[in-house]
């Protein structure tokens, strides 16, 4: 899959991409901060900081894209003064070009979405004093981690551009990375991607999405 994109200003004024060989957003056009704020940081980053105090809590991302899950996980561990570790996997990374474009600073009142992307790739880089990030080129099938993760935002394309990465297997690899009652959350809730979570030996919640979406999961490892 190429990285042929353009970008694209939601409903809540932050930019997303659209991916033209895979015909999918990177974010929701309803509101790509928003969706994050939902998904990933209230569902998912929240409450593993509550969970667990761990220092650093260990973060993974399947799907760095725009890097707007990084940023606003940067800010909020800057908040709270909690340091986070975070790795991010991802196959088609988004040209320095485009990532310069990005309004998530101006949307977010940070100062380091450029440098999430100018970051090396395989070097853990320290973006603040409570903030390191490791980002990974490749594919998560090949993905094998060290220290297990505490949580891991699940932000692949939708299964109808990437069904290898929605199927039991592929949450079984994803459950041996985590620690026991580690937290994954995602924006899709189809049916038969429960019941794949499930399979893979996670307990799945169901809890209310952010603007046009019914419901997103949080699952936890059993």
């Amino acid at each position: 899959m190429k990285t042929d994109s353009r970008i694209v200003v939601t409903a809540d004024g932050s930019h997303s991409l659209f991916n033209e060989q895979a015909g999918q957003h990177y974010h929701s056009i309803f509101g790509a901060r928003q969706e994050s704020e939902r998904v990933f940081i209230e569902l998912g980053l929240q409450e593993a900081l509550e969970r667990f105090t761990d220092s650093p809590l260990r973060v993974f991302e399947m799907g760095f894209g725009t890097g707007l899950n990084a940023v606003m996980t940067a800010r909020e561990a800057g908040n709270r003064q909690r340091s986070v570790a975070y790795t991010a996997v991802e196959a088609f990374p988004v040209p320095l070009a485009e990532a310069r474009q990005l309004n998530f600073d101006e949307q977010l009142g940070t100062s380091c979405t450029y440098a999430l992307h100018e970051a090396p790739w395989h070097t853990p880089t320290i973006i603040s004093p409570y903030f390191t990030l490791t980002k990974q080129e490749g594919q998560l099938q090949a993905f094998s981690a060290g220290p297990a993760f505490h949580l891991v935002y699940y932000d692949a394309f939708a299964p109808e551009a990437q069904p290898e990465l929605w199927t039991a297997d592929i949450f079984q690899h994803v459950a041996g990375m985590m620690v026991p009652d580690g937290i994954l959350t995602t924006y899709c809730s189809k049916g038969y991607v429960q019941r794949n979570l499930k399979a893979a030996g996670f307990r799945v919640e169901k809890h209310p999405g952010p603007a046009r979406k019914r419901e997103i999961l949080r699952a936890v490892k059993i």
